[in-house]
């Protein structure tokens, strides 16, 4: 995580560093931005002549900005940056007396409510989130997603399903997967009903009438292709397979295959266009994965495994076979799932008070 932090002022500085070297502890990567006559107030603290410029360089980068000053400076400095809840960064504002620790957007899927909770607690502040849920002390749907890194299918779905809980309703739960903890107020294990979520690999799994559907990343895909076979060529089988299973890009972790395609220029450069790192077995590696796989006398010959795309998803997830081995015009393709646990109840740490 990489937290931006400004602030304009003597005092601010002093809690500016402070939060980083907090931020710092607990495994952040921080940036502390102050005024350059205030950057020599201590320890940490770097002179920015421009900090809306700095801002409009980090708001895409970064996953949290904090301000220590007034909402009505960073209001302005993030306004024409602010995209959408799954892509903005975490924004606080945090007055330089360290009274209170605002968030002030992307509180749920960019957390800054958690964060906000965290600081507060540490700097012995009081935290300010005021989204619906949060509020109600309700179940917030997008927050527990994005913290288990799941993809959100519809974002208008979570909010109808966050307008549901709000209005007292029931919400319901079904899920591919184990889910252990204590469900949340309002939330019950169904297979239907008017509102609940799926946690799911399969985007059409939609048992609800209105269904968020919560996709995890754990699918690893196992290909395999004919020397020098194109981009397009990989592109356009692996997408076509991937809808036709109801599957999501965005749900896939790693892409795998057999060490003899390391250089493939067309391979690399599909991961590279969906941003998925790249795993590479050797043929005893992938003779060592476990299952039941389709054999190929020819991909023996030529690889010295008898199949690469099945062998490489298993030993990539770790998991078991989600979608055997499909091929067409020299592309092979399969999908391995793991086998995850998706917790609801979590224990409380105490927190780490910082001086300032």
């Amino acid at each position: 995580m990489l937290a931006v932090i400004f602030s304009f002022s003597k005092r601010g500085g002093l809690l500016n560093a402070a939060i980083g070297r907090f931020l710092a502890g607990i495994g952040c990567e921080e940036k502390c931005c102050t005024m350059p006559k205030f950057a020599g107030v201590c320890e940490g603290l770097t002179a920015v002549d421009d900090y809306k410029a700095v801002c409009a360089e980090y708001f895409n980068k970064a996953d949290a900005l904090i301000f220590i000053g007034a909402s009505g400076i960073a209001v302005p400095a993030i306004a024409r940056h602010v995209k959408s809840k799954p892509t903005d960064p975490a924004v606080l504002v945090i007055d330089e007396c360290a009274n209170f620790v605002i968030s002030l957007l992307s509180g749920h899927i960019g957390g800054a409510n958690e964060l906000a909770r965290q600081i507060a607690a540490a700097i012995k502040a009081v935290p300010v989130v005021t989204t619906a849920t949060d509020v109600n002390n309700m179940f917030a749907v997008d927050e527990w997603a994005a913290r288990r890194g799941m993809v959100i299918e519809s974002m208008q779905a979570a909010k109808d399903f966050a307008a549901a809980l709000v209005a007292g309703k029931t919400a319901g739960l079904c899920s591919d997967y184990a889910i252990k903890g204590a469900l949340p107020s309002g939330v019950e294990l169904a297979g239907s009903g008017e509102t609940g979520m799926a946690v799911t690999t399969c985007k059409n799994n939609k048992p609800f009438g209105t269904t968020v559907v919560l996709m995890p990343k754990i699918l690893h895909l196992g290909i395999g292709c004919r020397r020098n076979t194109p981009l397009e060529k990989i592109e356009n089988f692996v997408l076509a397979e991937m809808e036709k299973h109801g599957f999501d890009m965005r749900c896939v972790k790693s892409i795998a295959s057999v060490d003899l395609k390391k250089d493939e220029a067309g391979l690399l450069a599909f991961a590279a266009k969906h941003n998925v790192p790249v795993k590479f077995y050797t043929a005893a590696e992938l003779q060592q994965a476990k299952g039941d796989f389709t054999p190929s006398a020819f991909v023996k010959s030529i690889a010295g495994v008898d199949n690469v795309c099945e062998r490489s998803a298993v030993l990539a997830s770790g998991g078991c076979l989600k979608l055997r081995k499909t091929a067409y015009d020299g592309v092979t393709l399969a999908g391995g799932g793991e086998t995850p646990v998706f917790v609801f109840l979590a224990v409380a740490e105490e927190p780490l008070i910082i001086d300032f």
